[in-house]
């Protein structure tokens, strides 16, 4: 079986070369420190940008950001961060709450013209809204965090929250949940970690 990227790749469709497989994959890093660089709003903008054309079920994107790049909404932010990763919090010049639309269905009409019915037929049934938000939330964050390596940035994504304490302070009508913090920014001194093992393909990977 050979590896060579022109092999697997249908006559015509673009491919991605090395240095953009390194950027977004094999030479990427999580962020634990950042710079004091700003990142300026255009530059989230793009992030979500690029995040907002990858695939969901139905196309029905329930993945909501909000950017915290202020000094009062990193007051409000901290305290609710894991004590672990509050350091690295309050030196990321912007912040990334990712969080899902409990009515994200209401969309659907815009977002899945073909079949509006689909608001309808979710709205009557909330287990089917839990099993899709749950799958294709954490789905965008993947996307998110692949978009800020996209556009010259570094991430830092974090489950050490209080996820109650979150909702409550920025979404108190409590129709977002959320479900991840990610920091945002440029490289600081000593970012990263020693790179951790990966499993070997023979083990997780099964040909049929």
């Amino acid at each position: 079986m050979t590896s060579t990227v022109e092999s697997i790749t249908a006559p015509g469709a673009p491919v991605l070369d090395e240095a953009g497989r390194a950027l977004l994959f094999t030479q990427a890093r999580t962020a634990n420190a950042f710079a004091d660089t700003p990142v300026g709003d255009e530059q989230l903008a793009a992030i979500w940008e690029l995040t907002r054309w990858a695939p969901t079920s139905a196309n029905l994107q329930p993945l909501r950001a909000t950017f915290v790049r202020t000094a009062q909404g990193r007051e409000r932010l901290l305290p609710l961060m894991n004590e672990g990763n509050r350091a690295k919090t309050a030196s990321a010049p912007a912040t990334a709450i990712l969080a899902v639309d409990s009515r994200f269905h209401e969309y659907a009409p815009t977002l899945l013209p073909i079949r509006p019915q689909m608001k309808d037929a979710l709205e009557a049934n909330e287990p089917m809204r839990t099993t899709m938000s749950s799958f294709n939330g954490p789905l965008q964050a993947g996307y998110f965090i692949l978009a800020i390596r996209a556009c010259g940035l570094v991430a830092g994504p974090m489950a050490g929250f209080d996820a109650a304490g979150i909702d409550a302070e920025f979404y108190p009508d409590g129709r977002w949940k959320s479900v991840l913090v990610v920091n945002i920014g440029h490289p600081g001194e000593n970012p990263w970690f020693e790179r951790l093992p990966r499993l070997d393909p023979a083990d997780v990977v099964r040909w049929a």
